[in-house]
């Protein structure tokens, strides 16, 4: 198979974009908020968040273009879940940091990881390795909803 390296390239920087959508919300909130908040013993280090979640819309994008060079007509449905997961993911940021509000955070994040989960079902019809490549994502996700959720029971 040839590369479209345009396409690759195009398909990365959207869903980096949407990461840095996200962290207009979440990089003033960590030092001044995130800090102080009682969170459970497996919260990783704040160190980690950044190369992942870069990593994470890194393998995004890459899922994204393998969905796209099989056709935007046939797979607009497929496409259509990915946009809602990635935009669901900005949002989960706004709620969660933007308004400083686990209890609405964790409203977002649910929604985010079944629109995840049915995005993979649906990249894997048309490019198993395009829905291999989204398991990293729902794992972290995962425990990022398990994070959110002890954020809002140890701080009432």
């Amino acid at each position: 198979m040839t590369i479209n390296y345009p396409r690759l390239i195009l398909s990365i920087i959207i869903c980096q974009l949407a990461g840095l959508a996200g962290s207009v919300f979440t990089m003033p909130a960590i030092a001044s908020w995130y800090i102080n908040l009682q969170k459970p013993w497996f919260t990783p280090p704040n160190w980690l968040f950044g190369p992942v979640w870069i990593s994470l819309y890194a393998l995004m994008g890459i899922s994204l273009y393998l969905a796209w060079q099989k056709g935007l007509s046939k797979n607009r449905l497929a496409l259509g879940i990915f946009a809602v997961q990635l935009g669901l993911n900005a949002v989960w940021s706004f709620l969660f940091f933007g308004l400083q509000n686990p209890l609405m955070g964790l409203a977002g994040i649910i929604p985010l990881w079944v629109f995840i989960a049915l995005n993979i079902r649906a990249f894997w019809k048309m490019d198993k390795r395009a829905g291999y490549l989204l398991v990293p994502y729902i794992a972290w996700v995962s425990i990022a909803t398990a994070l959110n959720y002890y954020v809002w029971i140890l701080n009432p």
